[in-house]
């Protein structure tokens, strides 16, 4: 049995080689960033969903858009589709648990408007969903996928595919571009 210092060292290396080899999505994430900037600067709105620990990973980022992320400045608007309970079950009583965000696209979702979608696996339906949605309302998407990318992989306008088999790696290295992506949306917004 590993002892947890072993298990640490394992982690702090799979962390490392995995974070690594971000540095090629160089040009997904500053087209993310511009999206994103693009988005907001012309008065639209973000939408953003994710499943289990992608839902809070949804939820921690529209938080950095309308709270703040490194400085005081004015709120974005940014809504997480996995916030309210009442909503999500009863589109999954009535329509199935596919359809839990692509509903709500098509209830929120405008011309102009901007959905990401988190998934680790790439193989949720209901993101999936979401993004067959969004692009008959022409919203721009952004998909944050680990392993192959599954089934959503080329669905969305940009794919920041964490190529990792760890479902705790990919998860980490999506919490650090979302980080990223803020910093770069936060500078290019500050300059317009």
């Amino acid at each position: 049995m590993p002892d947890s210092s072993s298990i640490l060292d394992q982690a702090i290396n799979g962390s490392i080689e995995t974070l690594q080899s971000l540095k090629k999505l160089q040009p997904e994430v500053a087209r993310a960033a511009d999206f994103i900037a693009d988005c907001l600067t012309n008065g639209n709105k973000l939408l953003i969903c994710g499943n289990g620990g992608s839902a809070s990973d949804a939820a921690h980022f529209a938080t950095e858009l309308v709270v703040r992320f490194a400085k005081d400045r004015p709120a974005y608007p940014a809504i997480c589709l996995t916030g309210d309970g009442g909503l999500l079950t009863a589109a999954g009583n009535d329509y199935g648990f596919d359809e839990i965000f692509a509903r709500q696209v098509a209830a929120f979702g405008v011309s102009g408007d901007l959905l990401i979608c988190l998934t680790t696996s790439g193989k949720s339906k209901n993101v999936l969903r979401a993004l067959e949605e969004a692009r008959p309302r022409k919203l721009k998407t952004i998909a944050f996928l680990g392993r192959d990318g599954g089934s959503t992989v080329g669905i969305a306008d940009v794919d920041l595919l964490v190529a990792s088999d760890s479902t705790a790696r990919i998860q980490e290295a999506h919490q650090l571009l979302l980080h990223v992506i803020c910093e770069a949306m936060e500078s290019r917004l500050a300059q317009k």
